[in-house]
């Protein structure tokens, strides 16, 4: 069964290095991924604080190297932002960022958190995803 969630993807520093306002390096793995993504079913956005001139070099490079997106900073295509009556904030499930905590952990490591559907919690400094953590098993009637 294929998949139909949303991923709002960022540019610079996820997608490519860092190199706004020109594109940097193409990040290992990256377009290999999102195109696996694609086949599965998910619908990619993408989701950058480019405009303008920069956006559509930034699409077009990514057209260039086979990924197409379901949209372009915004919920869907065609979408018209009213700031009036709507927030900025757009619908996605999930949200991939060289900024998010704990930082880019790599095209690979995306996929697998993805694909196994990794959930984290934040202990002290540390995130530690749920799904790679043993669970301390009852001894009691509630403990």
């Amino acid at each position: 069964m294929k998949n139909s969630k949303k991923l709002a993807i960022d540019f610079d520093g996820t997608i490519v290095d860092d190199g706004y306002p020109g594109i940097g390096k193409t990040k290992t793995f990256a377009f290999e991924t999102l195109k696996k993504l694609q086949s599965e079913g998910y619908r990619l956005i993408l989701w950058t604080y480019r405009h303008g001139k920069t956006l559509d070099e930034a699409v077009e490079f990514c057209k260039k190297n086979g990924v197409e997106f379901y949209a372009v900073n915004s919920s869907f295509e065609g979408e018209v932002f009213d700031n009036e009556n709507a927030s900025r904030k757009i619908d996605a499930d999930l949200f991939i960022d060289d900024r998010n905590l704990g930082g880019f952990p790599g095209w690979g490591e995306i996929y697998n958190i993805i694909n196994e559907r990794i959930e984290f919690r934040v202990e002290g400094k540390e995130v530690l995803a749920y799904s790679k953590m043993k669970k301390d098993k009852k001894k009691g009637l509630f403990w």
